[in-house]
């Protein structure tokens, strides 16, 4: 019984620290978002289309060398 309370304890905190960690990430990218668009005007759709475009950019960087 108190190996279960110390493993449930365990799993418990490692999936809290994940939570946390996600959160923050989140936290993270929805602010760069909104400093972008505030300050230079890139919307998300913009930022979405250059995350799209980087495996062709690769690949066409690669084909090259």
């Amino acid at each position: 019984m108190f190996a279960t309370v110390i493993v449930s304890w365990i799993v418990f905190t490692l999936l809290l620290k994940v939570v946390k960690t996600t959160m923050k990430t989140a936290f993270i990218a929805a602010v760069t978002i909104v400093l972008l668009h505030a300050a230079f005007g890139i919307s998300p759709q913009d930022i979405w289309y250059q995350i799209i475009l980087v495996p062709q950019t690769l690949s066409q960087v690669v084909r090259v060398r």
